[in-house]
């Protein structure tokens, strides 16, 4: 199969396992978030609150795209890192995988909300960078405007989550008549009906959102797994054939020979050069060719690779001041690329399915820790109706409104936070619990940087150990 050896294709399995199982535990370490507070306010019991998120959250996943996955999968430029020795991929996925799942579970442990988003991120800027240490680096071996990007949405989402709800407990105190939606839940009797229904519809919102986020974070670590030890033949689209790819290269090569090479920059020059020179190469590959059977083994990967960084450096160079191009050459050279990205941005039907599968069971066990977290450590009060209610609405919205703008979310910051709002809101600053908002803080900050330390180091013991 894929004409790998057998103890590499092992291996492969092994690196698909350990990504399920990444989505298995962050599952149960950020759905705790979604069936929190209808389980803390007796709305539904565990049982059906959690088999009832594990539905949403897989409804999610195919329901999400794949432009989160798209985001994940170039943070890390695989087209620099994946050379013809197999292990070497083997070596870059299996770290990131392990750095993030060592840290997941190690905070789920001590029942710390911590981010799932942070540390899959944080694992593969450690690889990036443990790379960009070896003697065959050539170049970045991070995006990181793709990181920046990335980064700048998971610190803004949880400010805007605080920010929000103290709003929305503001607007719920001054138009909601009825007092008992600020009342502590009773132990052992739900809440009034409308309350209840409101609390499930958000908890419904929470999970679905969450599986297209964070579940498209599962979509992008497998396809990073499959394109760098199986390039040759998940590169591109299976369902596509390489050969189509020709009548978009010619409409970017029309624009880039409209470019007015006197005019640019010694930089630019270089840029232009560089995609000239990409360009030319696709044009070598496709001669000629009249059958997909007849492109070369590897072509696929090159394809991929050229195409990519095409595109990159030429949307680079379009963004300079000294290009004078038409409103309509830059239309056609939109929407050749649009085309061409349609060959590499992509996830097969079940890579969706094992993400959304391990995920829904992952839901399903182990959310007992976050839970009482989120409902009595975070603040000095415990979680009352319209606190649980407006949080989850703030949150669901939140990672709902990234999804569509293919940003990676973290429902633990921003749920969290959200939480931490509603508690000020009742009784200002003094109501959150230092201690526990402290430890969460400890932790959201602590991710990255261990996780990237951990999982670049793990990166270089198994390169050294594979060869």
């Amino acid at each position: 199969m894929f004409g790998l050896e057998p103890h590499v294709l092992l291996l492969l399995g092994v690196c698909l396992l350990a990504a399920c199982a990444f989505e298995f535990v962050n599952g149960f370490h950020d759905t705790a978030n979604a069936v929190a507070t209808v389980i803390y306010t007796n709305t539904l019991r565990p049982w059906v609150a959690v088999v009832w998120s594990a539905f949403w959250n897989f409804i999610g996943v195919f329901s999400g795209g794949i432009a989160v996955a798209m985001g994940i999968v170039y943070l890390l430029p695989v087209e620099s890192l994946v050379d013809q020795n197999v292990y070497h991929g083997i070596a870059m996925v299996g770290a990131l995988i392990l750095a993030a799942i060592v840290w997941n579970v190690g905070t789920w442990y001590y029942g710390l909300p911590s981010s799932s988003s942070h540390a899959l991120i944080g694992s593969i800027l450690g690889v990036g960078i443990a790379f960009s240490l070896l003697p065959e680096s050539k170049g970045a071996a991070v995006n990181w405007s793709k990181a920046g990007e990335t980064g700048l949405a998971l610190i803004i989402g949880p400010l805007l989550g605080f920010t929000f709800t103290i709003g929305m407990m503001f607007l719920l105190k001054r138009f909601v008549k009825s007092k008992a939606i600020f009342k502590e839940p009773h132990k052992r009797k739900p809440p009034p009906l409308w309350i209840r229904l409101l609390l499930v519809v958000t908890c419904t919102l929470v999970s679905f959102f969450h599986g297209s986020n964070d579940g498209q974070k599962g979509v992008g670590l497998i396809m990073l797994i499959l394109i760098g030890i199986v390039p040759t033949f998940y590169s591109l689209d299976q369902s596509k054939n390489p050969l189509d790819l020709r009548e978009s290269l010619t409409k970017v090569e029309f624009v880039m020979g409209r470019v007015n090479r006197a005019e640019l920059s010694p930089a630019d020059q270089k840029l232009l050069a560089e995609v000239n020179a990409q360009t030319a190469d696709l044009d070598r590959l496709f001669a000629g060719k009249t059958d997909v059977a007849q492109l070369p083994k590897n072509a696929r990967f090159e394809i991929r690779r050229d195409l990519l960084l095409a595109a990159n450096r030429a949307k680079k160079l379009l963004g300079s001041n000294k290009v004078s191009l038409s409103t309509q050459d830059r239309t056609t050279f939109d929407g050749a690329i649009k085309e061409m990205k349609t060959f590499t941005d992509y996830a097969p039907w079940w890579v969706l399915l094992m993400v959304s599968l391990s995920l829904a069971c992952g839901t399903m066990i182990g959310w007992q820790r976050i839970v009482t977290t989120i409902g009595e450590r975070i603040g000095k009060e415990h979680l009352n109706y319209a606190q649980g209610a407006s949080s989850e609405l703030v949150a669901a919205a939140m990672i709902g409104a990234s999804t569509a703008f293919g940003l990676a979310s973290s429902t633990t910051q921003v749920l969290s936070s959200a939480i931490a709002g509603s508690m000020v809101a009742n009784r200002g600053i003094k109501n959150l619990n230092p201690q526990m908002v402290r430890n969460i803080a400890l932790a959201w900050v602590l991710t990255v940087p261990v996780t990237m330390v951990l999982s670049g180091l793990l990166f270089l013991l198994f390169r050294a150990v594979l060869g």
